[in-house]
């Protein structure tokens, strides 16, 4: 079996594209879901695949219009006060009508979209090989530089202003690195086996372990090891990639549930305490620095 996923080079690139993805997913999806903004993650995926359907009939790379499309809704997501489930909701409709209605201004646009909705990993090449390698590079660059800001942030929101300190040079830096996330995921496995791979990981790696370093570990093996699973089972029955994807993900939030029932005195929810997020060491760091 390794045979054919590691040495037979119809397999190899997109075998280590997904594990890359898988990898780089996982670690920023845990990010989202600290900050609340899971459901993003699907809406700008959607949005992506938008991007990349009108940069084909415009005769454009895909890459760019994936890029233009998330870039330009990250940027009108900064310009407004506000923002919630309602307006990520919206992002999703529009992706996916967008898609469609798009689609069929090209020869096999429904083909194309479906590609770029369901995942077509089984035809990635050493482009996408390389920009998976870029995007988990520079995700475990900046992680220890960026995530000791986002948690402060999470936790004290008035921090950074009461000590008037610069908030645009990390929240710049983790806009970037959700837009390759998501373009990245997109073009490679798909819309939705993308934002399952953001979503899935940490919802489970959160429960299984305490402290916010061994959820990043296991949010990031949970996502590789369902990816390995999924590669395989997919290549053995003939499936198409993407949905075996996802419902090995789900398969793995079973371990949730299984968790839940051990520790019943432990919850993963949105008002959970900071103590589950952070080591013990980390919140009193961070608690003696709020004002």
């Amino acid at each position: 079996m390794s045979e054919f996923l590691l040495f037979d080079p119809l397999f190899r690139v997109p075998f280590f594209t997904g594990l890359l993805l898988a990898a780089a997913l996982s670690l920023i999806g845990a990010l989202l879901r600290m900050r609340d903004e899971w459901l993003a993650a699907l809406g700008l995926s959607q949005i992506a695949a938008v991007g990349a359907i009108a940069a084909n009939v415009l005769h454009l790379p895909v890459l760019i219009g994936a890029f233009a499309a998330a870039g330009a809704v990250m940027v009108l997501r900064a310009a407004l006060p506000r923002i919630g489930n309602s307006h990520y909701g919206l992002m999703i409709l529009l992706g996916w009508s967008g898609t469609l209605l798009l689609g069929s201004y090209i020869d096999h646009g429904h083909v194309v979209g479906e590609h770029l909705l369901r995942g077509q990993l089984y035809f990635t090449h050493t482009g996408h090989l390389l920009g998976a390698a870029v995007l988990l590079a520079f995700t475990l660059g900046f992680l220890p530089w960026l995530s000791p800001r986002l948690l402060t942030a999470r936790f004290f929101p008035d921090y950074h202003k009461a000590n008037q300190l610069p908030v645009m040079p990390y929240r710049m830096v983790f806009a970037l690195l959700v837009i390759g996330a998501v373009v990245t995921g997109t073009v490679s496995i798909g819309a939705f086996p993308a934002f399952a791979m953001l979503f899935v990981p940490p919802w489970v790696g959160f429960v299984l372990v305490n402290g916010w370093t061994r959820s990043l570990i296991a949010s990031t093996a949970v996502g590789c090891a369902a990816y390995i699973a999924a590669f395989v089972a997919a290549i053995m029955l003939d499936l198409p990639f993407g949905p075996v994807l996802t419902a090995v993900l789900i398969l793995c939030g079973t371990l949730r549930f299984v968790t839940a029932l051990r520790r019943r005195n432990f919850q993963v929810s949105g008002d959970q305490s900071k103590a589950n997020y952070l080591p013990i060491k980390e919140y009193r760091a961070a608690e003696k620095r709020a004002p």
